[in-house]
């Protein structure tokens, strides 16, 4: 297939993962909901200026639709308390439990009927009507200006310029964690986290290409959200992360996880407009980003953490996280490569299906795509337990 068939095969499939746009606004209305619920008079925390925002791949705008219909959608949101609260006033238990406390009487008030559920760092709530989401809210406050201060000079040693690091850093927060030694006592040793100061990284580097600037830039003026207009980046990541769930379903937890996957893909990433160009030159070089010792793939907004700090932890070994990521790495390159190499209209119908579990129609790929009318060809499967006939993306 030409160049540009190959463009217009992975941007019908994208399509195809895609969120409807009735999923973000879902999405925005109960974030913004839950903090009306927060900030209002009878609050708990009416007087500590809570913020809801969104972190992860919807706020990343990488986030795709599930394999199943039936199954929830991922709302990862911060609950920071702006004012008020400190290491000094509160224990991680006294903020969770403050929080917890709050989110009970909205559960109430807004008839869910699940209980919500407490997590390591967080509290869930399952929140079905038309559209069902589990959210996943982090209790946090912002982080102290000496750390603050200590987290700019290694995120700038990271390589990034002093304003970004400044920017970075300024959004970094201290996060409750059930785990920790001291979580029921006021001390000083909160785990630190920087969902937006990650999302600013990333936003600075989609913004790469000059199509992405554009469009960004015609965002500002007709003041649209970021999911309507999605960057090269972003759709590129889109499609590996439905190759990843596809390739894993049934055996989820050995999956590679989707941060690992955006800091590589973005690390990688060369401001190429086309995305067939961009998959090829993030598949080759994700690698690349991978450090030989700890941290093997640092958080570039708080470099001492270790997105991979799981791949060499003995409760996790059964699940050959490493060696998982290197046979999905393989696989999706020995995927895209058949996908893009091949201009028989059966056999890149059979195989979106086969690896993405979208259906690209063949009168799609023959009238509008102009593939050749073709018989199928028969197809292997992909065995990631061994994994004897993948070969490199293809070259030009």
């Amino acid at each position: 297939m030409t160049n540009r068939q190959e463009e217009l095969v992975l941007e019908n499939i994208v399509e195809l993962l895609e969120l409807p746009s009735s999923a973000y606004q879902k999405a925005k209305d109960r974030y913004d909901d839950l903090g009306k619920w927060f900030n209002r008079d009878e609050s708990l925390l009416k007087n500590h200026d809570v913020h809801i925002f969104p972190q992860g791949s919807f706020r990343l705008g990488t986030a795709i639709r599930p394999l199943n219909d039936d199954e929830e959608y991922d709302l990862d949101l911060a609950c920071k308390a702006r004012r008020g609260i400190t290491k000094r006033t509160h224990s991680q238990f006294d903020l969770k439990e403050l929080i917890g406390n709050e989110l009970e009487t909205y559960r109430v008030a807004r008839s869910i009927k699940s209980e919500k559920d407490e997590k390591r760092r967080c509290w869930r709530l399952e929140y079905q009507d038309a559209l069902s989401f589990h959210m996943d809210i982090v209790p946090c406050i912002p982080l102290d200006e000496m750390k603050t201060g200590l987290l700019y000079e290694s995120v700038k040693s990271y390589g990034l310029d002093s304003t970004m690091a400044d920017s970075i850093s300024k959004q970094s927060v201290s996060i409750t964690d059930t785990e920790n030694d001291n979580y029921k006592d006021i001390n000083d040793e909160w785990n630190v986290s920087n969902p937006e100061g990650y999302a600013l990284w990333f936003e600075a580097n989609m913004n790469k290409s000059k199509k992405a600037m554009l469009l960004m830039e015609k965002a500002q003026v007709d003041n649209l959200p970021n999911f309507n207009k999605k960057t090269t980046l972003q759709r590129a990541i889109q499609l590996l992360k439905r190759h990843r769930d596809n390739m894993f379903k049934g055996n989820e937890d050995s999956k590679p996880i989707s941060i690992i996957i955006t800091t590589l893909a973005t690390h990688a990433y060369n401001g190429e407009d086309n995305l067939a160009e961009a998959l090829k030159n993030i598949l080759a070089n994700m690698k690349r980003f991978i450090n030989p010792h700890y941290p093997r793939i640092p958080n570039p907004t708080h470099p001492s953490e270790d997105f991979a700090d799981k791949w060499h932890k003995q409760e996790y070994k059964n699940f050959r996280l490493e060696e998982n990521f290197n046979l999905w790495l393989v696989a999706a390159q020995n995927d895209f490569g058949s996908i893009s190499g091949s201009d028989n209209s059966g056999f890149v119908s059979e195989q979106v299906v086969n690896k993405f579990s979208v259906k690209l129609s063949i009168d799609t790929l023959v009238n509008t795509i102009g593939l050749l009318v073709a018989t199928v060809a028969p197809s292997k499967s992909y065995d990631i337990e061994n994994n004897q006939n993948a070969s490199p993306w293809r070259k030009d």
